[in-house]
């Protein structure tokens, strides 16, 4: 039970980083010369998101919001994530131009960006945290395994390849929102009436 949770979370997570959707950009910025250290990103990346897997809560309550009223407006966010890898249009804009290094904008925002931090703290809603952090984990290992080997992986995949797997995993980010929206939605709802 506890490795069937740790799965589902890593593939949330997995989906929502997109590091392999990203192996185009990772390759764009190294043949500008932009020099990324795998395991300073990777670092930077999993602190950032352990702070707010484990600090997220607590800011929220700072601001008088409840965890299920912020996986509700998660699950918009993962839905327009998803809908965007699979249509092919952007609505989330991300200023890349300027940025260089391993910590901006590798470890921030293009691995652990506002999508992937609203994801975490809305998985908290779901799962225990400590399944969590070992899928966060898992997931950085992966990160930096495609880091190391982005220029292999981008000849291996192709562009077509690349954009099968970010509409396949586009279509498993809508049903993750799908349900939940739905494990959710009712919740805030009675709170709102009472």
């Amino acid at each position: 039970m506890i490795f069937k949770e740790i799965i589902s979370v890593f593939l949330i997570l997995f989906s929502v980083i997109d590091i392999l959707g990203s192996i185009p950009i990772i390759i764009d910025m190294k043949k500008k010369g932009t020099k990324i250290e795998s395991f300073q990103a990777t670092l930077v990346a999993f602190i950032l998101m352990t702070i707010f897997l484990f600090a997220g809560e607590s800011l929220l309550k700072l601001f008088g919001v409840d965890v299920e009223s912020f996986a509700v407006a998660g699950a918009i966010i993962i839905f327009l994530m998803g809908f965007e890898m699979i249509v092919g249009v952007q609505i989330f804009k991300e200023e890349m131009q300027g940025a260089s290094g391993s910590i901006v904008p590798i470890a921030f925002p293009l691995i652990a960006g506002a999508g992937t931090l609203t994801t975490i703290l809305t998985l908290r809603a779901k799962y225990q945290v400590i399944n969590i952090e070992a899928a966060i984990f898992l997931n950085m290992f992966v990160v930096y395994l495609v880091l190391r080997s982005s220029a292999w992986l981008s000849k291996q995949l192709g562009r077509s390849g690349a954009n099968v797997l970010r509409k396949v995993f586009g279509i498993i980010l809508l049903a993750i929102a799908t349900k939940l929206f739905r494990e959710n939605f009712h919740f805030v709802v009675q709170i709102s009436a009472s």
